[in-house]
């Protein structure tokens, strides 16, 4: 048996007042009832996985090695990329099932030391119909050292035909990890996220970049049929990101111009 034949499956009714409150977090007009179509991405929201204290690693994410995630011996985790297909719109209030595999795992010497990749795949089904397949690319890392070499983002793309600007502060960080249940200290301690990971503020999730992107595709090119999107830098908490696209391609830009994520997007 392969490593994508062993499924983790969970359920989930798909709260709408779970969706209403990351709306009024968004600065938009609350409007998702019992049946109404999630935006693409709201099923992050949904499909917790709580462990005891016990069972979470320093970071606050569930220890690795209990389920699906081996332990590949490196202790920062971050959310490197992922691809979506949209089949059928996830619904709001429905009952729902996810099905989870470990679909690939690698390890590999970088500049700045080694790194493990590991991809996960999350099929999720209503009413027995398959609405969403999602591969979500994490990449683990030592700890930062003063001898290890830096590492320089790229500079993004300035010839967007269009462009939103939006700022994250700790209390929308808070919230967005507790819609979430995301545990990662990253996201809201801050002498955690300075201290021992070497950040120089609170990491904004690369999921609500993502989310960020595909809410702004969705809104000029109409409903998707697929996503995938990249990370390069991570957008700290003081800083103003800037949501871009030109056709089909988007990114995030950071203050200073870096590229923090990198998206395509194909339309219905």
């Amino acid at each position: 048996m392969t490593l994508a034949d062993q499924p983790e499956i969970q359920n989930d009714r798909m709260d709408p007042a779970r969706a209403l409150a990351f709306q009024i977090a968004l600065g938009q007009d609350p409007s998702i009832e019992a049946e109404t179509p999630l935006p693409p991405f709201f099923h992050q929201l949904y499909f917790w996985t709580p462990r005891p204290p016990n069972e979470l690693g320093r970071d606050g994410h569930p220890q690795v090695g209990g389920g699906l995630i081996p332990d590949m011996g490196l202790p920062r985790r971050m959310w490197a990329g992922g691809r979506l297909t949209f089949s059928a719109p996830l619904r709001a209030g429905v009952a729902a099932e996810r099905r989870s595999t470990l679909e690939s795992k690698t390890s590999k010497k970088g500049r700045t030391g080694p790194l493990a990749f590991v991809t996960l795949r999350h099929d999720i089904w209503q009413n027995g119909a398959l609405c969403l397949s999602e591969w979500q690319d994490l990449v683990y890392r030592e700890d930062p050292s003063n001898d290890a070499p830096k590492s320089t983002a790229p500079q993004a793309r300035t010839d967007e035909t269009d462009m939103q600007k939006a700022s994250f502060d700790s209390t929308f960080l808070f919230r967005y990890s507790a819609l979430t249940f995301n545990g990662h200290r990253i996201h809201y301690d801050l002498d955690y996220a300075r201290e021992v990971e070497g950040y120089s503020g609170l990491v904004v999730h690369g999921p609500l970049l993502a989310q960020k992107l595909m809410l702004l595709a969705t809104e000029v090119i109409g409903p998707l049929a697929e996503f995938s999107f990249r990370a390069s830098s991570p957008l700290m908490h003081f800083e103003q990101a800037e949501f871009c696209r030109n056709g089909n391609d988007l990114w995030a830009r950071g203050s200073d111009g870096r590229l923090c994520m990198q998206a395509v997007a194909v339309a219905e």
